[in-house]
């Protein structure tokens, strides 16, 4: 800003009268900076894994702070690796959206820049959503919306069976998965697959109930392990969870093979259409009543890389900040289907339905992944759902299958 002052002063008398003599053309051609290079240093680049559903709410925080965007989307698998080469090629995008468990390994790269710097603190919002984004005691992302697990129920099952009240304890939700069991149906299922996605849907039980990944070997996680055997050795839940994704275990239920199932708020939309399936959701149950229910925390958070053009970077900071504001919140939760990190927020928009609010609660205590081991939960994810495979498939007992897969 400075540098453009100085060029826009007075010039010396010989150049204007030099001026005067030139073509209207030679004008023209020395007028001032390239149009189109201003335009350029006036656009953001975002980069994420999103469809161009979300692509509006870009636009109103674009149109917000006064610049043009250009949105790239990638396919999830393909993001990490985009940007791990990107910043090795110093192409990082002004605007990078991550899944938040990576958020701590990228910012460990040292290719992103700290939010404070841009006035962005995230007071107000659920601290574990704080938490994903932080490394090392500095802010470097933030979710403006997020997601855990619940269950999903058929409530005509639910009442042709009498069961008049969702589970709350393992015991209940066992004896109520019986029940509903019949020779075509089960009647629990969740995704035990041998990937992150297995060892998602396992953290509820084994953090509920005391569990912790810094050592998957102690009785309060062989418990929750134990818990999942019982329901597959009691015919409550298939044997073929182990290949099982989310995706294939909301088919089930939609298909009426399953009349309980481990799933989060994105499948919403899909349940909606399904007009002959009449279902709601509750919270995932635990051990005992007593106990807390702790969920994973999912959702995306929005980061300002470091690409070396300060000011492009002090727009991205305005374009993120805008992007977790209470207005943006609640366009992204409805877009999405997720939940509006701010808990006040979160509050209004689950009230506009039942099946929502469950939701709601388990984002208010749910947890970072990342929390505890930061860029180290990518090793202590698969030794857990190393561990889950090995019990299901009936290798080892629960105790020992954890020590096999902690000792890997």
């Amino acid at each position: 800003m400075e540098t453009a002052r100085k060029r826009r002063g007075k010039a010396p008398k010989v150049a204007v009268a030099a001026a005067a003599l030139l073509p209207l053309t030679a004008l023209t051609g020395c007028s001032g900076a390239d149009p189109a290079d201003a335009e350029a240093k006036n656009t953001l680049t975002i980069q994420d894994y999103y469809d161009e559903a979300h692509d509006p709410i870009y636009q109103a925080c674009a149109k917000s702070i006064g610049v043009t965007i250009e949105i790239n989307h990638v396919p999830g698998p393909g993001l990490i690796p985009k940007v791990l080469q990107q910043s090795s090629s110093r192409t990082l995008p002004d605007v990078l959206m991550l899944d938040n468990p990576d958020g701590q390994q990228i910012a460990a790269s040292g290719a992103l820049s700290p939010l404070s710097d841009y006035g962005i603190s995230g007071e107000g919002l659920v601290p574990s959503v704080v938490k994903a984004g932080t490394y090392d005691g500095k802010l470097y992302g933030l979710a403006p919306a997020v997601n855990t697990l619940v269950i999903f129920y058929n409530k005509d099952l639910f009442q042709a069976a009498g069961i008049t009240s969702p589970p709350r304890t393992w015991d209940e939700l066992r004896a109520t998965a019986k029940k509903l069991t019949s020779r075509d149906r089960y009647g629990f299922a969740m995704s035990n697959i041998n990937t992150y996605e297995g060892t998602w849907q396992f953290l509820p039980f084994m953090w509920s109930n005391g569990g912790s990944e810094q050592d998957i070997t102690t009785p309060e996680t062989a418990q929750a392990l134990q818990f999942l055997v019982d329901l597959q050795n009691d015919g409550s839940m298939s044997k073929s969870s182990v290949i099982w994704s989310q995706d294939d275990v909301i088919d089930q239920f939609i298909a009426g093979k399953a009349a309980m199932v481990v799933n989060g708020p994105w499948q919403i939309p899909t349940l909606t259409e399904q007009k002959d399936v009449n279902w709601g959701t509750f919270t995932i149950p635990t051990r005992v009543a007593s106990q807390a229910p702790v969920a994973p925390l999912g959702g995306e958070m929005f980061t300002v890389p470091r690409t070396g053009d300060k000011a492009k970077m002090a727009k991205s900071g305005q374009f993120v900040k805008c992007l977790v504001s209470s207005a943006s919140q609640l366009q992204s939760a409805e877009v999405r289907q997720n939940i509006p990190a701010d808990p006040a927020v979160a509050q209004k928009f689950g009230e506009s339905s039942q099946t929502v609010m469950p939701f709601v609660g388990a984002v208010r205590n749910a947890r970072s992944r990342t929390g505890i081991l930061g860029p180290g939960w990518p090793k202590a994810a698969t030794k857990i759902y190393n561990a889950v495979q090995i019990a299901l498939t009936g290798l080892a007992p629960p105790a020992e299958a954890l020590r096999q897969a902690q000792g890997e």
